[in-house]
């Protein structure tokens, strides 16, 4: 250690540190500007210079290595000189649009000519003539605004060791830029915008501008884990992936959610869609990555080492096996509760068991994920249909109600209860019971529906599915391994807007199913049984402001479509009513505080589909976190059931040239062939091989490499400390 004297304060500070570094970690300011903490120092901008007692010659702080004895000013006559002599050069050919430039106010130029008291007046103005880069994906590059403090070199060549950009020259003038002026993506830049997050002055910067509307810096900054609605560090877990460490990856997954490998399978995956790497070639294939972590997981980094506070006395009773009853129960038990779960089925899994079909999750991996909550210690009890939920407080200290919505909507048309229409829910659920064991289909017929119920309504049948999502494809995917001779899906929506997934949409249509977006549905034809359907083609659909949907037909476009079944695919609700005790809201969805979850009853909450409406699976599981936070502080807790499971590391800020990085396609998926597929329940996307999910994995541009790096402290920030240590 050595001690140094700066401004007549006595510091202890490492020997070789370099004298600003010490000075700002004490709150003592020292003008800087190409400093960042971060970066290796150049000392190109003079800005922090300070006189040296003993020397004759000022000196640059940022390259002064701190040793005993050494006594420092850092204002004076000659300082102040020298530094405003530096930043008036740089205004010189600096635009002087301040307030019309995307970092104003955030602009580390701008605060210290408001500290120095600079102005370009003495110096002639000229203008560099570059001409503004928005070619590139993500950044812009505006090299009028430079002043070569040399960060994004620095950042780019030594921090990322990528070295894409650098100092070049043309025409006598000195700027920033790529070999031979390349775009970002041929020069093989990795994205990860460390030059933008490092520019004083928005030179570099990016194309979306941060405002705090978008949330916090870090939600901002990785969008994938902002945009799950369970938040998921995705970026770290595809990291471990890229590694070849799935367990750790795993781990990372189950620090938010029960279900990883249920997810990998069927997540609605609306991180991809915010995925910067869109911008720049495919989104990444996050899904897929999650799936294989998934699978190839041995349970060696978290199994048993998770939280599990001690029994508190305290009981609750979930009500609904579901993503998010399953969820709410698993955390409800770590923190200390005893916990028992009621399902109405004869399985568990809820909408994951009975409205997905098997080809697209196995069974199996249902039940292989409800065992680790058994395991952790949730009494899982099924055929147990609750009707009266506040009965359950005689006995429960808490009940949540986690029901999903499990009652199909019949539209109110013409033909509407015609014999062969269908509800979605009871076909699903028919065709999942089929494949179940005899002595659950019997516990079930008898009670909910009849496993041969689904079979019997299509094998040989013409089928009209009406609607556009997920759902309806899976009626009419099903409909088609059940034997169905002839199949029409028919929606609203055009064809961009059809909620369910491209890939659904595709795989239906190779199947032979038949699709018809941008579709009113008339009537139902048929006098005592279906005989068709009248359809008129859509000019405009839109809803007004309460959500009343305004439908605009084309003009004699009416035409009929004959079937013998018509299946409404068109939407779910709570199989709920009033006798149930708790207000209920448009929908059957039960009315809950708006953070609470609290129902009208007392002791009562409630959690996922019954809340809000059909959503999916990891929105449910979200949903259920929230809940059981909820639940946990009704009890008596601190409501905090986060959990670190795999090893928390600082990722290697060193991610060096790719080449080719920003042209790799995304890797898509393993399908089973339509001739192979088309008959049967057995699997048909296998996601990405072994061969292949480290190379996608390693598209990543790794966002959040950036929230590492240190935003530098402004000189108003300093103000205070300063005066403290004066």
């Amino acid at each position: 250690m050595a001690v140094i004297t700066i401004d007549g304060i006595r510091l202890e500070v490492p020997e070789g540190k370099n004298v600003l570094e010490c000075a700002l970690e004490a709150g003592i300011y020292i003008p800087h500007l190409c400093h960042h903490p971060d970066l290796p120092e150049n000392g190109s901008c003079r800005m922090c210079v300070v006189e040296v007692e003993g020397r004759d010659q000022v000196e640059r702080s940022c390259m002064l290595k701190a040793e005993d004895g050494l006594v420092i000013t850092t204002t004076s006559e000659r300082v102040n000189k020298l530094r405003t002599l530096a930043l008036e050069l740089l205004l010189g050919c600096h635009p002087e649009d301040c307030s019309t430039c995307p970092k104003y106010g955030n602009c580390e130029l701008q605060t210290l000519i408001q500290y120095i008291g600079a102005n370009n007046a003495r110096v002639k103005n000229r203008s560099r003539g570059f001409k503004m880069n928005e070619e590139n994906p993500l950044l812009i590059h505006d090299m009028n605004r430079c002043v070569l403090c040399g960060r994004c070199v620095r950042a780019c060549n030594k921090l990322r060791g990528v070295g894409v950009i650098d100092y070049r020259k043309k025409d006598m003038e000195t700027y920033i830029g790529t070999l031979h002026d390349k775009l970002l993506i041929d020069a093989d830049c990795r994205f990860c915008t460390a030059c933008a997050e490092v520019c004083p002055t928005g030179t570099i910067r990016d194309k979306k501008v941060y405002s705090s509307a978008d949330g916090t810096r870090e939600e901002f900054l990785v969008p994938c884990k902002n945009a799950c609605p369970a938040h998921t560090d995705v970026p770290r877990y595809i990291r471990y992936v890229k590694e070849g460490k799935f367990d750790e990856a795993a781990a990372v997954i189950r620090e938010k959610v029960p279900f990883p490998k249920a997810l990998g399978y069927i997540c609605n995956h609306v991180c991809e869609l915010e995925c910067k790497r869109t911008e720049v070639s495919d989104a990444m294939s996050i899904r897929n990555i999650k799936r294989y972590a998934a699978e190839q997981d041995t349970g060696s980094v978290w199994k048993g080492k998770g939280k599990q506070l001690a029994d508190t006395g305290k009981k609750v009773c979930v009500v609904g096996a579901g993503p998010a009853g399953m969820t709410a129960a698993y955390y409800l038990r770590k923190q200390g509760h005893a916990v028992t779960v009621k399902e109405a089925l004869p399985t568990v899994g809820g909408m994951m068991g009975y409205g997905i079909p098997s080809y697209r999750l196995p069974r199996t991996i249902i039940e292989e994920e409800a065992n680790v909550i058994r395991e952790a210690g949730v009494v899982i009890e099924c055929n147990a249909k609750v009707d009266a939920p506040a009965d359950l407080l005689k006995e429960y200290d808490a009940v949540l109600m986690a029901i999903g919505a499990h009652q199909g909507v019949r539209l109110p048309m013409e033909g509407a209860d015609l014999a062969g229409t269908v509800l979605n829910i009871d076909f699903l659920r028919s065709a999942s019971l089929m494949q179940l064991a005899d002595d659950v289909k019997a516990s079930a017929a008898a009670d909910i529906i009849s496993a041969d119920f689904a079979k019997e309504a299509v094998e040989g049948k013409k089928v009209i599915v009406l609607g556009g999502g997920n759902v309806a494809f899976d009626c009419a995917r099903t409909a088609k391994r059940l034997g169905a001779a002839q199949i029409h899906l028919a929606c609203l929506e055009a064809r961009e807007a059809m909620t369910a997934d491209d890939e659904e949409i595709e795989q239906a249509m190779e199947e032979g199913i038949f699709v018809h977006p941008a579709q009113t549905f008339e009537r139902i034809t048929g006098t005592d049984t279906v005989t068709g359907v009248d359809f008129m083609d859509v000019k405009s659909f839109t809803f007004d402001e309460n959500r009343r949907a305004i439908i605009e037909k084309v003009e004699g476009s009416e035409h009929h479509i004959d079937a013998d079944t018509v299946i409404f695919a068109v939407g779910q609700r709570p199989a709920i009513s009033a006798e149930a005790g708790m207000e209920l809201g448009r929908g059957n969805l039960l009315v809950v505080g708006e953070k609470s979850l609290a129902t009208s009853v007392e002791g009562i909450f409630a959690a996922g589909d019954v809340v809000y409406g059909t959503k999916s699976v990891v929105q449910a599981i979200a949903s259920a976190r929230d809940a059981a936070k909820e639940v946990d502080k009704y009890l008596g807790g601190d409501g905090d059931i986060s959990e670190v499971l795999a090893p928390v590391e600082i990722p290697d800020a060193w991610i060096g040239k790719k080449e080719g990085f920003g042209y790799e396609k995304r890797i898509e998926s393993e399908v089973t062939p339509t001739e192979e597929r088309q008959d049967n329940f057995n699997l048909v996307d296998h996601g990405i091989c072994a061969d292949s999910i480290c190379a996608e994995a390693g598209r990543c541009l790794q966002c959040d490499l950036r929230v590492q790096l240190h935003t530098p402290r402004l000189w108003t920030e300093f103000s205070n400390d300063v005066k403290e240590e004066a």
